[in-house]
């Protein structure tokens, strides 16, 4: 198996598409009414004829992989195909409304608000439902911020948040955030809640319990029930991470597990686009005692249309107007096309999915049953090898390091969207690279457009314009 990502070589064997100044610039003399410390007196256009321009950008998107270039089972970031007629009706003339129209001109954008709150009240078990938070981190720390206003309205000042040790990195930072104290709790050996860790954990300074379900491992959480009173009786919240719902669609609830507060990904569960820094959004879904805590605005139905109003102790407003409207359009879109059969169908085909490519992998699965994703162990690998070694398999690789109660993790989940044969490749790559030698596996990716980087230093020092090349 071969696999050759498209990528540019000159004389000069290098790797990279030039950039469009380097192909040739034209100065333009600048005329302006604006201040001089606002203005430039020539401005530099690259001098690239049409079909030269739309070359260099179909040139970059082949450089790139993306999930319509393959299968890309990154675990728990749920990385979906997203729909084109998703994308056609986000784009449609009626669907471009200025959030600043009185809501009298605006009343489909109000009503279709209104029914996404809705599809996602009953779709998490939810009473009450706010589309503002443009993305899931973003609506972790509004369900936080959410809990913290109801125990303060009740004369509560709790100071700790717990959160299980195979949680997501967000939760930790949503509720140091959000001022809490976090106390980290221990899974038991067969990957989920520690019972006896979790009572000894809770206490009256507990504000919220963080809880994904399944979990991170994929894992199913049998003693929920048991976990929801346990936290209610000492006047806590649960608190749910949507990042897995998909798993459940359709099938179970999480408000009927006893949750109290929830993020929906639509972004992630409802395919609309991810990855790339977003755009994203972040519904929060909560129970009736919580609903009036909600940010403002909030749509609500009224006589013969729809209106915005703010909730009585709202927590304020969270993302500028009413959330990352776009994204909203589309997830409405899917969950409408869909319908409750269709959304019922697509969780147990993520669970067949994940659970097919699991048994054609030859790295060992420490724990199971798992529904919508797995975590594998690369042994005596390096995960992060694994992962470059795959790339040149003509795949997208799985999570890895984590969660690190796996070592060398390769956290994968395939969603529904994949057919037998994509699955078959992904899972004749995972074994293609655990069949590599370390001298193979440190030296990928061969194939790509671009090698290896220093991924902590890409992180900690972007070079966001192209002027940066000009100072090396």
């Amino acid at each position: 198996m071969r696999f050759d990502q498209a990528r540019w070589t000159d004389d000069s064997d290098e790797k990279y598409e030039p950039l469009l100044s380097e192909k040739g610039n034209r100065e333009l003399d600048v005329d302006s009414e604006l201040p001089d410390d606002l203005t430039r007196d020539t401005l530099e256009l690259p001098e690239v004829t049409e079909p030269e321009l739309a070359r260099h950008y179909t040139r970059l998107s082949e450089m790139n992989y993306g999930v319509e270039s393959g299968p890309f089972p990154l675990g728990s970031c749920t990385m979906k195909y997203n729909p084109k007629f998703t994308e056609d009706l986000a784009a449609h003339p009626k669907a471009a409304v200025h959030p600043d129209r009185l809501e009298s001109t605006a009343q489909g954008s109000l009503e279709l608000m209104y029914e996404l709150q809705d599809y996602l009240g009953r779709i998490g078990g939810m009473d009450a439902v706010t589309l503002q938070p443009p993305a899931g981190a973003a609506g972790e720390f509004t369900g936080i911020l959410v809990a913290k206003a109801y125990h303060e309205s009740h004369g509560d000042d709790r100071s700790e948040i717990v959160i299980p040790d195979s949680a997501h990195g967000t939760n930790f930072a949503t509720a140091a955030l959000a001022g809490y104290d976090v106390v980290s709790l221990p899974s038991n050996e067969d990957g989920r809640v520690d019972l006896e860790a979790l009572e000894a954990a809770l206490s009256e300074e507990t504000a919220a319990l963080m809880l994904t379900n399944p979990n991170t491992l994929g894992l199913f959480e049998r003693d929920i029930v048991e976990i929801a009173e346990l936290v209610h009786d000492v006047g806590g919240l649960l608190y749910y991470d949507g990042a897995n719902l998909n798993a459940l669609l359709g099938r179970a609830r999480p408000g009927d597990m006893g949750f109290d507060i929830m993020h929906y990904n639509v972004h992630k569960t409802f395919a609309t686009p991810h990855g790339g820094g977003g755009p994203g959004a972040g519904p929060v879904g909560v129970v009736e005692e919580l609903a009036e805590f909600l940010p403002d605005p909030h749509v609500r139905a009224s006589d013969g249309g729809y209106e915005f109003y703010t909730p009585e102790q709202s927590v304020g407003k969270v993302h500028g107007y009413y959330g990352n409207w776009s994204v909203l359009v589309k997830a409405h879109a899917y969950i409408a096309r869909l319908g409750d059969a269709g959304l019922a169908d697509a969780s147990a085909k993520a669970v067949l999915n994940a659970n097919y490519l699991a048994s054609q992998v030859d790295y060992e699965i420490p724990f199971g049953p798992f529904h919508h994703e797995f975590v594998a162990s690369a042994g005596e690998q390096d995960a992060a090898d694994v992962a470059k070694r795959m790339l040149d398999y003509g795949v997208h690789p799985p999570t890895t390091k984590w969660p690190e109660i796996v070592s060398e993790a390769l956290m994968t989940e395939p969603t529904e969207i994949e057919s037998k044969r994509t699955l078959d490749q992904l899972a004749a790559a995972f074994n293609a690279a655990r069949a590599d030698d370390d001298a193979t596996l440190e030296a990928a990716p061969e194939r790509t457009a671009a090698g290896r980087i220093d991924q902590a230093s890409a992180a900690r020092n972007p070079r966001l314009s192209w002027h940066a090349l000009d100072d090396e």
